[in-house]
């Protein structure tokens, strides 16, 4: 199952940073966005999740950690 699938049924005022994401499109995170993409990540729901949410987790933490970073999603 492709890790998105639930993103379109997700509130886009609940959910703006993930709602965002498609599996098409370009992403980008900034480090004062990455807070709110964490944030998001810890109220989202069951059925969305999977191994994806860990492995966002700690690149969500890198770029915290670093200077000028960015977190990219690139699409298909």
């Amino acid at each position: 199952m492709e890790w998105t699938v639930g993103f379109p049924d997700l509130s886009a005022t609940e959910f703006p940073m993930l709602w965002a994401l498609t599996p098409y499109g370009d992403a980008v995170f900034n480090q004062r966005q990455i807070p709110l993409l964490l944030a998001e990540l810890e109220r989202l729901p069951a059925a969305c999740g999977g191994e994806w949410v860990e492995q966002d987790r700690e690149l969500c933490r890198v770029v915290e950690r670093g200077t000028h970073l960015y977190l990219w999603f690139v699409g298909d």
